[in-house]
């Protein structure tokens, strides 16, 4: 996850079509940059090396997104929920510190990635454990333990430890959804940013069930997901919801 701003640089100027994605995004109306941005590296240099390395990824992550699928899961609504949740538990880990904003970004965007997999290449399964949580009122999940035999959590963290990403963000994907979610506080600002987001109805991941914080997560952020919503504010998650609606025209716009 390490890179300098020179690395990053060459890395997405060899891929015309990021480049031209990164810079359409950064010469939007949301930016509302005073000067127009022309190339990787005048970002790099404008932005800082964190801004860019999280759009980067961010528009990877939403490039590689079959556009349908059997199980009708709603890869657009998906991709609004991951994005706000990556957005919102960047917010956390800046308030609270102990870890890394951007990688709390990352963790936060990939966290629900397994349910990708599943509405991809197991989607009758997926399916009907999309049905029974809604109809049952019970965390996807749980669902998916019930119909699948495992969930979104470990399928997720095989593919993040398989992409060689650093071992803290792969726990946290492991973990979003387990009592010691909060042992760690990328696990437990991904944990709270999930259910802020499930709460506000930003995006549609296919459960709104809400869940209680456990305590690892509670010491870090108080009770309930209600207080912290409270707490961050409606202008921070206007700005962050905002955000994310950008990436995801910007995906169906393609």
């Amino acid at each position: 996850m390490n890179c300098s701003p020179k690395d990053l640089v060459q890395v997405i100027e060899k891929d015309p079509v990021m480049t031209v994605r990164i810079l359409r995004v950064l010469n939007s109306a949301y930016y509302s940059l005073p000067n127009k941005i022309t190339s990787v590296n005048h970002a790099v240099v404008f932005l800082g090396l964190n801004t860019i390395k999280n759009l980067a990824l961010s528009i990877a992550s939403v490039g590689i997104l079959p556009k349908q699928n059997a199980a009708g899961f709603d890869v657009n609504q998906y991709l609004l929920h991951s994005l706000t949740t990556a957005g919102i538990a960047k917010h956390l880990s800046s308030r609270i510190g102990g870890s890394d904003p951007m990688d709390c970004y990352v963790a936060g965007l990939l966290h629900d990635f397994g349910k990708v997999v599943f509405a991809q290449f197991m989607p009758e399964q997926f399916k009907v454990a999309l049905d029974k949580s809604l109809q049952d009122n019970v965390p996807l999940f749980s669902a998916e333990m019930a119909t699948i035999g495992t969930d979104h959590t470990v399928v997720g963290s095989m593919l993040a430890e398989k992409w060689q990403f650093p071992q803290p963000l792969i726990d946290s994907i492991r973990n979003h959804h387990a009592e010691d979610a909060g042992a760690t506080v990328m696990g437990a600002c991904v944990f709270a940013a999930n259910e802020v987001s499930k709460k506000m109805k930003f995006g549609y991941a296919g459960s709104l069930c809400i869940e209680s914080f456990p305590a690892s997560v509670g010491n870090h952020f108080g009770g309930n997901v209600d207080g912290l919503i409270i707490s961050i504010g409606d202008g921070e998650l206007s700005r962050i919801a905002e955000e994310a609606r950008l990436f995801s025209q910007m995906e169906a716009a393609k």
